[in-house]
């Protein structure tokens, strides 16, 4: 059957629109459009946010991670987020370890599925755990995996200790653009362009500047706290926790860099980038971002109750502000958001690096740094 006139004349004029649009000039679908400079385009982003100690608690967990749009009203991952970090200690002063494990790692699942991530890293509160140190356990707690050596056996032999095991590192060079390379590739003391450094470090405690093995970074690091983790986990006799038992250590057998990695200027513990007289800080700290290759450092561990911490204009963001009721500090996530973007006035291009303090009632900046990128092709 031929198509009734009135379908005819609305095909033809719909031709003739199209035809005369293009004629005049008329842009291209997004799709098939190039993109030029200054026409809005954004030739790379990213967004991370990270989250210091939580110490047993859900709940303000949960709260945190809404607020910072990483999950869902329901606790599902958004895909709002690049990156979830997690600075370590989960573990101790609340009764939730096994809940928040669970849901960690139901997350990171979730967030792989769609090209997104969670990194985890190991406080000084679960190798504390390990080496039997129960001191900041609740008893309340320990009944919820049934018994002491229930208790044990989940973070040595069981599902934890295997995410411990498998997904959890000491600390974390995340790069912020491609040509950095894949998350945690080494920092290459010999390279020089303009995005060499575009990578944040996190981890727990602090990167002191007399520690050993800080590189190659961060391999070096990692690779010690894997070993010693292993050997924690592998002893054929656990030690029973202390208390009430006495406090038995580290191990005998354990390597000179492994009690170095746990020692008060390990990475665990240190705290001398959240606690130094500021001007003997920011006097050191550009040694330290050149050694390894990053523009901030990033560490839970030393909190302040009340808000984030920015040192030496953003170099340093201190993200501990006791989220767990424990401490009952404000709710906190820091969010990080790097982005490569054309001039609207020459040929270069503009690189925005920010850091915002996300709290339940607020945003507050805590670092914006804009650099003109003269050698760089999409």
């Amino acid at each position: 059957m031929a198509p009734k006139p009135s379908i005819q004349l609305f095909i033809a004029a719909s031709v003739t629109f199209i035809l005369i649009y293009k004629f005049l000039g008329g842009k291209e679908s997004p799709e098939t459009s190039p993109k030029k400079p200054g026409t809005g385009y954004s030739d790379h982003k990213l967004t991370v946010v990270a989250v210091g100690d939580l110490h047993g608690d859900f709940g303000n967990m949960i709260k945190v991670l809404k607020m910072a749009h990483v999950v869902s009203s329901n606790g599902s991952w958004t895909g709002d987020v690049d990156y979830l970090v997690q600075t370590g200690d989960i573990v101790d002063r609340g009764d939730d370890t096994i809940k928040m494990y669970k849901y960690l790692e139901n997350l990171r699942a979730q967030a792989r599925a769609v090209g997104g991530n969670v990194v985890s890293h190991l406080g000084n509160h679960e190798v504390m755990n390990l080496l039997g140190d129960w001191r900041y356990v609740p008893q309340s707690e320990i009944k919820t995996f049934g018994s002491p050596t229930d208790r044990q056996k989940m973070i040595t032999t069981g599902w934890i200790g295997q995410a411990w095991r498998a997904n959890y590192s000491i600390t974390t060079r995340l790069p912020l653009h491609p040509r950095v390379g894949e998350i945690n590739t080494d920092f290459d003391a010999s390279d020089h362009h303009e995005l060499s450094h575009a990578a944040l470090s996190f981890l727990h405690g602090g990167l002191s500047p007399s520690f050993h093995n800080l590189t190659p970074y961060p391999s070096a690091i990692n690779e010690i706290g894997a070993r010693l983790v292993r050997r924690l986990q592998d002893r054929k006799h656990q030690p029973k926790p202390h208390p009430p038992y006495p406090y038995e250590g580290i191990p005998s057998d354990a390597t000179p860099e492994e009690h170095e990695l746990y020692g008060a200027d390990g990475p665990l513990w240190y705290r001398g980038w959240a606690m130094d007289r500021e001007s003997d800080v920011c006097a050191a700290v550009d040694d330290m971002l050149q050694r390894t290759g990053v523009r901030r450092l990033v560490m839970g561990h030393t909190p302040n109750f009340n808000a984030m911490v920015s040192r030496c204009k953003g170099k340093i963001i201190l993200i501990d502000t006791g989220i767990s009721h424990a401490y009952g500090g404000v709710l906190s996530a820091a969010r990080f958001t790097y982005s490569i973007s054309p001039s609207s006035t020459d040929d270069k291009w503009i690189e925005n690096d920010v850091v915002h303090a996300i709290y339940q009632d607020r945003e507050e900046l805590l670092a914006a740094d804009k650099r003109i990128l003269s050698h760089y092709k999409p």
